[in-house]
């Protein structure tokens, strides 16, 4: 366990820390069980609800109901629960396996799983106490009852804590009476329980509550139409409205007061289930994609034969494979946190859980923006390499578009995620978890003096990648460290840099994690095995260095002016520097021709 504990980083050491290849997880480091229920999961999904998408597209909610009592019935609800409840009692990266393998068919499917399995039922499981957990956990898990989670309101979406739903204690003491308005409630129009927030009193916090509902009993309950919606349009979406509704008071979820705390702590664990979730909308995007380019016939020939169309493929599946790495990764370092704060005997199970996420909340929303914007971008290329056919609904490409754009709003929009993942990484800086100073100090000294003009050897796989890596985290340091010491405790109302700094972040943390799987895998089963993995890593990396190039110009010509700026921007054109520059179409070539052969997303 001690040796454990040293190769487990802390959430957001990575930018000040090198991580190698053997102690970062990796899909193909699967194991048989974990192999079986993806096959399960995907044997599921392939009948049950990828041949009956059209039903789906049609406000179909009663399927998408039917969907979730079969997956209850086959033990998908209950993966993360502890057996002790009903559950399966598996670990985080079991849960993420089939958290992204169960989503990918349709976003009307895989909100509804999100919600129920996710904030549906885990604040019970995390902060319930024993009878409550023991009352309500096991109908969950089961699927004979479906949660929802009660927070947005209509002037409280980002602001969560800003919600105006009132709880007011009866005069007996044994009752509180719950008036107020939520919207956008997921499972709404299902559900037999509803995770609520209001606020006591004048209360500086929110407090959370579990309330039962029964439609024919609806005690103050009343639900709005469904939605209309973009996408998720089997997603049952409704208003809930109550009129002092009693809710005893046993079912008070924690303390008076802990609403906020459970809710941004359920959002950590939403998103990095989001990320995992917006994954096999992208494998399943790119195999449909492939499978029409080799089929239709332009010009004498099929088109995924032209090099527009590859390009497409290579990008594609790029994002899609760099995605896995850097969940996966993140997932069992979760993982072992978890272990290694049961092991240490001080938290219970759930308490372990709680703080092992929150330790990785920058991870956490670092994923679910970069993996948000990856499925966009994949539905939106296969749309367009089905061309007019990709914008009719008789091919599936135009609702995983719709259902995508979601994903960049729900568990805190993109925006506020990126501004989340710097803040977070501050406040770890000034707690003393993760020495950002020291770093930033021997970058600053390291530009002030000459630099050396050998050319290293880089015979050695990844060995200039990962030199280029070490320097992108160098810049991050000079960018972020020049802006804080400028700004200090007001770098928070600098949102556009704060928005660019959270790119270079992004950017760095993904790069890392391609470069470690394929590095891993080159390793296990040689180069020539690894060929198309090592180009996706280099191709991913070429563009995070655009990415990242301008982000910090952008940042150091807004803040810094005269010799700290030439420094700045010199240091920019120093750390982003190739020695051998990629050949970016030899390495899509590589790509796509293995995609166009196996008729697939093979990776």
């Amino acid at each position: 366990m001690a040796e454990l504990h040293n190769n487990i980083l802390r959430g957001g050491q990575f930018v000040v820390k090198e991580t190698k290849c053997e102690d970062i997880f990796t899909p193909e480091d699967f194991n048989e069980d974990q192999l079986m229920m993806k096959e399960a999961v995907t044997e599921f999904v392939d009948r049950e609800i990828w041949a009956k998408k059209a039903q789906f597209e049609k406000k179909d909610y009663a399927l998408t109901e039917s969907c979730m009592r079969q997956a209850g019935e086959l033990g998908f609800l209950s993966v993360s629960v502890p057996e002790a409840y009903g559950g399966m009692g598996m670990g985080f990266v079991d849960t993420m396996l089939v958290c992204d393998f169960i989503s990918g068919a349709t976003g009307s499917f895989s909100t509804a799983f999100g919600a129920h399995t996710g904030i549906g039922t885990m604040p019970i499981t995390l902060y319930g106490t024993e009878e409550q957990k023991q009352k309500y956990v096991p109908k969950l898990a089961s699927g004979e009852w479906f949660g929802s989670y009660c927070l947005t309101e209509p002037s409280a979406g980002s602001d969560a804590n800003s919600g105006k739903t009132k709880a007011v204690l009866s005069e007996d003491g044994k009752s509180y009476k719950i008036t107020g308005q939520k919207m956008w409630i997921s499972n709404a129009g299902f559900c037999n329980l509803m995770i609520v927030f209001a606020r006591i009193e004048d209360d500086k916090y929110i407090t959370g509550f579990i309330v039962e509902y029964d439609p024919k009993n609806p005690n103050g309950i009343t639900l709005g139409e469904e939605e209309h919606k973009l996408g998720i349009r089997a997603s049952s979406t409704r208003q809930v409205f109550f009129n002092e509704t009693e809710v005893p008071v046993e079912n008070m979820l924690s303390l008076r007061g802990h609403g906020f705390k459970i809710a941004m702590n359920a959002l950590n664990v939403g998103r990095i289930k989001l990320a995992v979730a917006c994954l096999d909308a992208q494998r399943r995007t790119i195999s449909e994609s492939v499978k029409y380019a080799n089929e239709r016939i332009q010009f004498k020939k099929p088109i995924s034969s032209f090099g527009a169309i590859q390009q497409k493929f290579a990008e594609m599946a790029t994002n899609c494979w760099v995605g896995e790495a850097a969940c996966y990764r993140a997932a069992k370092n979760i993982e072992d946190r978890i272990a290694l704060r049961k092991n240490n005997g001080k938290d219970s199970e759930q308490e372990a859980e709680l703080k092992a996420v929150e330790e990785y909340a920058i991870e956490c929303s670092m994923l679910k923006v970069a993996i948000s914007e990856f499925v966009q971008k994949c539905t939106d290329e296969g749309i367009q390499i089905f061309g007019g056919m990709g914008f009719s609904e008789d091919t599936p490409m135009e609702s995983a578009w719709r259902d995508a754009r979601i994903t960049r709003i729900y568990e805190g929009t993109n925006e506020i995620n990126r501004m989340l993942c710097i803040g977070m990484l501050i406040k770890k800086a000034m707690k003393g978890h993760v020495d950002v100073l020291t770093p930033a100090m021997a970058v600053k000294e390291e530009l002030a003096g000459i630099p050396s003009f050998e050319t290293p050897d880089y015979s050695k796989l990844f060995s200039e990648e990962k030199n280029i890596i070490d320097n992108l985290k160098k810049l991050f340091l000079m960018v972020a460290g020049a802006a804080l010491q400028k700004y200090g405790e007001q770098i928070e109302d600098q949102q556009q840099l704060m928005l660019a700094a959270s790119d270079i972040l992004i950017q760095i943390y993904l790069a890392e994690s391609a470069i470690l799987r394929a590095e891993k895998l080159a390793k296990a089963k040689g180069e020539d095995h690894a060929k198309q993995q090592i180009a996706m890593a280099k191709l991913n990396l070429f563009h995070a260095i655009d990415v990242i190039e301008t982000a910090g110009k952008h940042s150091i010509i807004s803040f810094s002016t005269g010799d700290e700026q030439r420094m700045m921007l010199m240091g920019l054109k120093r750390y982003i520097k190739y020695v051998n520059m990629p050949n970016i179409i030899e390495l899509r070539h590589i790509i796509a021709q293995k995609i166009i052969e196996e008729n697939k997303y093979c990776f």
